[in-house]
């Protein structure tokens, strides 16, 4: 048996699965793509979470459609982070090319156009299904967690929300949090500290600092209703294909902390509200996270914990989420170890520092006999990947250098005229597109501060009352007193005077 024959073998008992899977692309060895050595990779196992790493223009962009392509085919949903706006041809049929045939000859795969349901989603002003969610749903802990918060501090914010479920004070937004933290170091201080303990000034302060930062980055048009129920994600169109939700974040690169609250909220919110899945033969959702660098760089301690715990228990709910970075030494370590399927396209070595990151990926991959995986990492075509999953009894698959097939879906981004037309024909769009402003804690503490403003301003009127009246008082007592100190004195002077007559008069008897 020769080194390709054995090869194949090898591939095609790793690869092969007894329920439905996905077909990636075909097995490379020594540059040469082989026919019919297909890497396939279970839709049971793809609640397992993955990686899909590689320089910039080696095709993670195109691996990324492949993928949800052949998962809204099987009737799974997809939802997809746009950061830099790649995705939404997928919506229009793909054109055949001559390139596009050869490619697919290679491996034996047939090719055929085809479009796939989506939905445009926003979380800011661009147009599209607008995705928001309350405070109150985030809770404490977690809100403390997005603002970087110390013990001390997230103890008032526990205290903050308590408040406010006591008092039956709805947080909504951003202007609901703020006028609650004015509230209770002002007019309801005394309040506060008998119900709830005394609250340090400077503690709110620093709380009220953090919410602006966050609010800096385009955050209150994140929270308020209505809130996205994420069961709208999980829809099939009438042809049984998922749909594809694309969130469109081309003007939030530049706000990570946004990104960041927005990836854990909603993760969150996908955990508490999804029923456990059990060992089902293929996941309810799969998430793609592109640029996942965002999240983590700018994330605190806290908040990496709450990503990977989340990341940990999720996977029993049927969700698969996919880490899409440069390299993936910017997936923490902990993230990154509970990742079944790796696909690893083209690394570039230009310093010492990139050959030590490379070295540090190779060793991250199951170790092969029929490839260097260090040397491999550099010479990787465009389109091209290592990958690495895991079998349907949870054992990772061999190591094989794999040429990706090439999307069914259109390779660019769409019109202005086509996402225009995707959002009127979208039921999504009309659902969410009406802004609700309902009374919650800005409104209520703002009635309750003009009931003490007006009780304030009785007490203020009543003491200029008594002002009045005061002086009047004093006059006539100060008159009073006047006429009595006159009299004492004109009696003294009267005293003296009889005084110095008597003792004249005694003089002049006498001399006599």
């Amino acid at each position: 048996m020769t080194k390709k024959e054995e090869f194949k073998q090898h591939i095609t008992k790793g690869y092969t699965s007894k329920g439905e899977s996905i077909i990636l692309g075909g097995a490379i060895l020594d540059g040469e793509a082989l026919t019919d050595a297909h890497v396939k990779i279970p839709l049971k196992t793809l609640n397992r979470h993955g990686l899909i790493a590689g320089a910039t223009g080696t095709g993670k962009t195109k691996t990324i459609q492949v993928l949800s392509e052949q998962l809204s085919s099987f009737g799974i949903p997809v939802l997809m982070m746009d950061i830099k706006g790649d995705f939404s041809g997928i919506a229009k049929e793909g054109e055949e090319k001559a390139f596009i045939t050869e490619r697919h000859a290679k491996i034996n795969l047939p090719y055929n156009v085809s479009k796939f349901p989506v939905e445009l989603l926003s979380l800011s002003e661009q147009s599209g299904v607008r995705l928001r969610a309350t405070v109150s749903e985030f809770g404490p802990v977690l809100f403390s967690r997005i603002l970087d918060l110390n013990d001390t501090q997230s103890g008032v914010m526990s205290v903050l929300f308590k408040y406010c479920d006591d008092n039956k004070m709805p947080l909504l937004d951003l202007k609901d949090l703020k006028k609650v933290i004015n509230y209770i170091t002002e007019e309801g201080k005394e309040e506060i500290t008998r119900d709830y303990g005394k609250i340090s000034t400077s503690t709110t302060g620093i709380i009220f600092r953090k919410i602006i930062e966050l609010e800096q980055q385009g955050a209150e048009l994140f929270f308020g209703e209505m809130s996205f129920d994420i069961n709208d994600l999980m829809r099939m169109d009438e042809n049984g294909k998922g749909y594809i939700n694309i969130i469109r974040l081309t003007d939030i690169q530049d706000k990570p902390k946004l990104f960041s609250t927005f990836m854990l909220s909603l993760l969150a919110e996908i955990y508490q509200q999804m029923p456990e899945n059990g060992d089902s033969e293929q996941p309810e959702l799969v998430i793609f996270i592109d640029e996942a660098h965002l999240i983590f760089n700018e994330a605190s301690k806290a908040l990496l914990e709450q990503i990977e715990t989340i990341v940990k228990l999720i996977r029993s709910k049927g969700i698969g989420v996919y880490f899409v970075t440069q390299n993936p030494m910017d997936v923490p370590s902990g993230i990154l170890a509970q990742l079944g399927l790796k696909i690893q396209h083209a690394l570039r070595a230009f310093t010492a520092k990139d050959r030590q990151s490379i070295k540090q990926t190779a060793d991250n991959y199951p170790t092969s006999e029929y490839y260097e995986t260090s040397e491999v990492l550099t010479s990787l075509g465009i389109g091209e990947a290592l990958v690495t999953a895991l079998s349907e009894k949870g054992i990772p698959t061999p190591l094989v250098v794999t040429m990706i097939r090439a999307p069914m879906s259109r390779m660019d981004v769409l019109t202005e005229s086509e996402i225009q037309e995707i959002n009127t024909k979208s039921k999504l769009v009309k659902k969410y597109s009406e802004l609700i402003d309902r009374e919650s804690a800005y409104e209520m503490l703002n009635k309750k501060i003009a009931v003490i403003d007006a009780e304030i301003a009785k007490e203020e009127k009543e003491k200029e009352e008594i002002k009045v009246t005061v002086p009047k008082q004093r006059q006539n007592t100060t008159g009073t007193v006047s006429g009595t100190v006159t009299k004492s004195v004109l009696k003294v002077l009267t005293s003296a005077t009889f005084i110095r007559g008597a003792l004249g008069i005694l003089s002049k008897i006498m001399k006599k």
